[in-house]
């Protein structure tokens, strides 16, 4: 895992609660962490729920180190622990393994690190909510083809943020978690959060690239080349 780098030091405003949603304050707050998994590069992103509201907690990425494939996953890993123990989600979001049929091993370079991710979340005591990348663009954009500028697009507006989230993988990472909002929490009106308190304001200095800068690394996506993964 790389050096941390600073993570985003503001949330956005809350979204405004949609009709019928008057009802939101009674409520209480859910935490989600989406993964967008990655052999190279791991995204991530943490956002609060509350009915028809969603704010950005964190976002960034996990980068693995080691020349086998035991110690990179070693190193995926321990990012994901330490996301989970300092952030303290009450669920996970993640997609399922989307194989390209030029690609295969991409798939299988991905499924490693969406294995180790599961893995962190049993140890947490998390449930896991898997959802098909095509489910996912099309929620978010009306496309199940969308793009990854379509999707960074998608989330910046699903979050009110003042730039495209980059690099792509954290955009994944939070249209997982977005997703899950949207199906499991807003729709069905359900809400596990902790005593019904709003969750604390985000700290700095976290883990990961931050939200709004870093280049845009594909690398860890299914869709791209098999070298990537």
């Amino acid at each position: 895992m790389s050096p941390p780098s600073p993570a985003p030091s503001s949330t956005p405003a809350p979204r405004p609660s949609s009709p019928g949603s008057a009802g939101n304050a009674a409520i209480p707050w859910q935490r989600v962490v989406g993964f967008d998994p990655g052999l190279n590069i791991t995204g991530y992103g943490v956002i609060d729920c509350r009915g028809g509201i969603v704010r950005l907690v964190e976002a960034g990425t996990i980068r693995s180190r080691g020349e086998t494939l035991e110690t990179r996953l070693a190193t995926i890993h321990e990012g994901v622990r330490d996301v989970l123990q300092a952030l303290t989600p009450a669920v996970m979001a993640i997609e399922q393994v989307f194989v390209h049929a030029k690609f295969p091993r991409t798939a299988i370079l991905m499924g490693h690190a969406r294995g180790v991710i599961c893995l962190a979340a049993a140890q947490a005591g998390l449930t896991v909510n898997n959802y098909p990348p095509a489910r996912v663009k099309s929620l978010l954009t009306g496309s199940g083809q969308a793009g990854k500028e379509q999707m960074q697009a998608a989330v910046q507006r699903e979050l009110a943020l003042a730039a495209r989230p980059e690099p792509a993988d954290v955009a994944d990472a939070l249209a997982v978690a977005l997703a899950d909002w949207h199906l499991r929490i807003r729709q069905r009106g359900l809400a596990l959060g902790r005593g019904g308190k709003p969750a604390p304001r985000p700290r700095k200095g976290q883990r990961g690239t931050p939200l709004s800068g870093g280049g845009g690394d594909d690398e860890g996506d299914a869709g791209s080349q098999e070298d990537d993964a």
